[in-house]
């Protein structure tokens, strides 16, 4: 692999050319960019289904059943449908503007009150999200294939990592396919088993719901248990970061496709949790039923929940165990790609960023896998319900500032821009607003999560987390008077808006475009070529440097080293 590097010439600044996996928009599906018009070939309702393919991990089942058995029935059921609502809400805004503004969780953070450096704390915090889960995802497909071809754990881990890798090469246009493919077997292969067990043992509904497991109030609702189990609950919040991933690639809006947009946007967005609060309370039901049989230490496991569940209509051990062990791989593999693609995508973000260095995703997508492997080694899936409810007190946080930023200072107050402005040379570095509210709420929280504050401050340090960064994102914003949301004002996006508006003519575009400045030129589709790297972008991915005196694309601004933002100082 060649290294990136810049080649100087006598007449011009330094020019940077990219290794082949970098210029290879397939490989690379524009990780560290906003997704071009031009590459979004996809319909509403194929980018829907791949969206909602990806969430076909078996944690949630997982995750149900730990709850359950930890703090039984009541506390659980109630706690999976909390903490439903709240990610249900606070999806729903982050859903639309990553699908209307063609950008990802990353590059959404930053137009929403971190500033540019600010959200490469969150690019870290997400990317933690991803590993995390891809490791759980990778435990459970390797208990799989230990039940199946009595594999070792260790080796399974391996196994059940590295056959991710070929999946993900090619970003969005291999997954689509995928997740189109294999959609209708997997539902069908989750809710037969369901459905089966019920019609057949109709007492086993009653049961679950007078299902204690090791819960000491037994039954009984719990404030404390119920806190518990929501705080574990919340930290699947920023799944709706790995939904965007997706719906950056949506068709843009228009009369034509507005009603079909906005249902695509919304039930493959903040949508997701609906089917995963169903999977979150088959889990605790698959749990009750098995518990019996397998015991409470392993009833949280979804290869004996399905071996068990399949067996209840489907004779013969063996066509139970294959049909069973297929269903977890089949499900395991649709989840992992979608974390493994958007960790190497955060993990772009974050070390661009960091290190003013971009060797492609790929090279991120291997890093992403070997910390997973790491984790999966280390035993992370005896301890989920700690790791969870800890990290959910960082998730929300963040999650809570972006979503404060998006309805209260973008619309109600309308003190942050009305646009997501995500290059480096219109931001500043750091904006207190989401930044400082994530860094405080999320201080406050961790330390009542470790009983500072007392017993109850403890269990509800989540909803402390959500609450506080709601609350002082807008009071930031209104002490700063906005100020450190836009550094240089971004002329293009503003003529754009001015047209959508009607306030504008669209000559006003290419005007915009060729008046800015002397120093670019535009080709006949009215893309703009980087004064950089050579290569043609759409406007809204460009911007006019003034130490390349020319326009450069958002990916050269972010990884130019000697210019020292001089553009916001003029």
């Amino acid at each position: 692999m060649k290294q990136e590097k810049t080649l100087a010439t006598s007449t011009t600044k330094s020019k940077r050319t990219f290794n082949s996996w970098v210029n290879n928009p397939v490989l690379e599906d524009y990780a560290l960019r906003y997704a071009p018009k031009s590459f979004r070939k996809w319909s509403e309702f194929s980018v829907a289904n791949s969206a909602l393919g990806g969430i076909a991990f078996l944690a949630d089942f997982t995750i149900g059943a730990s709850i359950s058995i930890s703090y039984g029935f009541t506390n659980a059921f109630w706690g999976i449908i909390a903490a439903a609502v709240i990610i249900f809400l606070t999806g729903l805004p982050i859903g639309y503007y990553s699908a209307k503004y063609n950008v990802d969780m990353d590059l959404l953070t930053r137009g929403a009150g971190f500033g540019y450096l600010g959200s490469t704390l969150t690019s870290l915090v997400y990317a933690s999200f991803t590993f995390i889960y891809f490791s759980t995802e990778g435990a459970i497909m390797a208990q799989a294939l230990q039940v199946y071809f009595h594999i070792p754990l260790a080796v399974g881990y391996l196994i059940s990592s590295l056959i991710i890798i070929p999946l993900v090469l090619f970003g969005m246009t291999a997954l689509s396919k995928l997740q189109v493919w294999t959609q209708p077997i997997w539902i069908t292969l989750m809710i037969a088993p369901i459905i089966a067990i019920l019609v057949k043992d109709p007492h086993s509904f009653n049961e679950w719901m007078h299902f204690a497991g090791n819960s000491p109030t037994g039954t009984a609702f719990n404030p404390l248990f119920f806190a518990m189990s929501s705080g574990v609950v919340l930290s699947l919040i920023t799944q709706i970061g790995e939904q965007a991933d997706y719906l950056r690639f949506m068709p843009d809006r228009n009369a034509k496709n507005h009603r079909k947009w906005l249902w695509a946007v919304v039930l493959a967005g903040p949508g997701w949790i609906f089917i995963g609060a169903f999977k979150q309370l088959s889990g605790s039901f698959l749990a009750s039923f098995i518990a019996p049989s397998v015991g409470l230490a392993k009833a949280n496991e979804p290869i004996h929940m399905f071996v068990k569940a399949f067996g209840e209509f489907i004779p013969g051990t063996f066509i139970v165990l294959t049909i069973a062990t297929f269903f977890v791989l089949l499900s395991q593999v649709k989840i992992n790609v979608t974390n493994a693609y958007s960790g190497s995508l955060s993990w772009s973000n974050f070390f661009s960023r960091l290190l003013h260095f971009h060797p492609g995703r790929v090279v991120w997508l291997m890093f992403q896998i070997a910390i997973a492997i790491t984790l999966m080694e280390a035993g992370l899936f005896n301890f989920l319900n700690t790791i969870l409810g800890f990290y959910s007190n960082v998730a929300v946080a963040w999650i809570g500032a972006i979503v404060a930023d998006l309805i209260i200072n973008k619309k109600l107050l309308k003190i942050s821009p009305a646009y997501i402005e995500f290059k480096r040379a219109h931001l500043y570095n750091f904006n207190p607003v989401g930044f400082g509210s994530m860094i405080i709420a999320s201080i406050i929280s961790i330390i009542a999560y470790f009983g500072v504050f007392g017993e109850m401050m403890q269990a509800f340090s989540p909803f402390l987390s959500l609450i506080l960064a709601f609350i002082l994102a807008p009071i930031i914003a209104i002490a700063t008077k906005g100020k450190y949301y836009i550094a240089r004002e971004n002329t293009f996006v503003q003529t754009q808006m001015e047209m959508a508006a009607g306030t504008s003519d669209t000559s006003s575009l290419h005007s915009t475009v060729h008046e800015a400045h002397t120093h670019h030129h535009t080709n006949e589709n009215t893309e703009v070529t980087c004064s950089v790297c050579g290569f043609d972008y759409e406007p809204m991915d460009s911007t006019y440097c003034p130490f390349h005196q020319g326009m450069i694309c958002s990916l050269c601004c972010s990884l130019e080293k000697n210019c020292h933002d001089i553009c916001k100082k003029s």
